[in-house]
């Protein structure tokens, strides 16, 4: 038998004529993606990660920094989507108007089939050149880059010359304004937003949710742990993304109604 708050968040997707799905680290965790809260090895357990997520980080060592990054982004490369980044694309095939907006710099949304993911805090795949800000070209992820991680100086703009730096919002710096005025203007004008994997407590990103709920959205979170987000959802269901959202998609969809 299905559970009743799955049965409930089915009939709020399957009704919706416009949906949200925003999602965070939880979502990406289940992929074997690390976060910033995991313990590092190799070269990196004596940084604190944040530490290497700054742009003050980045002028004084910018080989550190680089490196840091391709050793995120080889990850990411070897990892792959999970059930859960294949539910959503799932909803966004079937419900119109989908927008998934994440605050994951991985392209595993992509991979598993979302067309073209608002990245709130940028993109691990989206270098560019931290003078002129032009876009830099993407090369193919080390295959054999250590899993301890190493030092890599980054590469030179071919404009400017100046180093390249991850395309990625680091602490300390603005969301692209465009990218967030778009996913505030999505949750504003949805019927549901789903929110799965994320703290609700990274703002401004965490206020998506907020907007939605304050503009009549049912909010339905997907969550292993309580978080600030429980006091506006309609619906909480307590489990991880690979799991809930798969059976979430088969209420909705697969088996009529639950």
């Amino acid at each position: 038998m299905t559970d009743p708050g799955v049965r409930e968040a089915a009939d709020l997707l399957r009704q919706a004529r416009r949906a949200v799905v925003f999602t965070g680290a939880g979502m990406s965790a289940e992929s074997g993606v690390p976060t910033f809260r995991d313990a590092l090895t190799g070269l990196w357990q004596r940084f604190d990660a944040q530490a290497l997520a700054t742009p003050e980080a980045f002028h004084d060592d910018p080989a550190l920094v680089w490196g840091w990054y391709e050793w995120r982004r080889t990850a990411v490369a070897r990892a792959l989507p999970n059930a859960g980044h294949v539910a959503v694309a799932a909803i966004e095939a079937r419900v119109p108007h989908t927008v998934v907006v994440t605050q994951n710099v991985d392209d595993l949304h992509e991979r598993a089939g979302s067309v073209d993911p608002l990245h709130l805090h940028g993109s691990l795949f989206a270098p560019r050149c931290s003078a002129c800000a032009r876009p830099a070209p993407v090369s193919d992820p080390v295959v054999d880059e250590p899993a301890d991680g190493r030092r890599v100086a980054p590469p030179s703009c071919g404009h400017c010359s100046a180093p390249i730096r991850p395309g990625v919002v680091w602490f300390g710096e603005a969301l692209p304004g465009e990218t967030l005025e778009t996913a505030v203007e999505a949750a504003a004008s949805c019927d549901v937003l789903l929110t799965v994997g994320t703290s609700g407590l990274v703002y401004p990103a965490a206020e998506i949710p907020q907007v939605a709920a304050r503009f009549g959205a049912a909010v339905i979170q997907v969550n292993p742990q309580r978080t600030p987000l429980d006091a506006v959802a309609a619906v909480n269901l307590r489990g991880r993304a690979a799991e809930v959202l798969p059976a979430l998609v088969r209420a909705a969809w697969e088996t009529g109604r639950a």
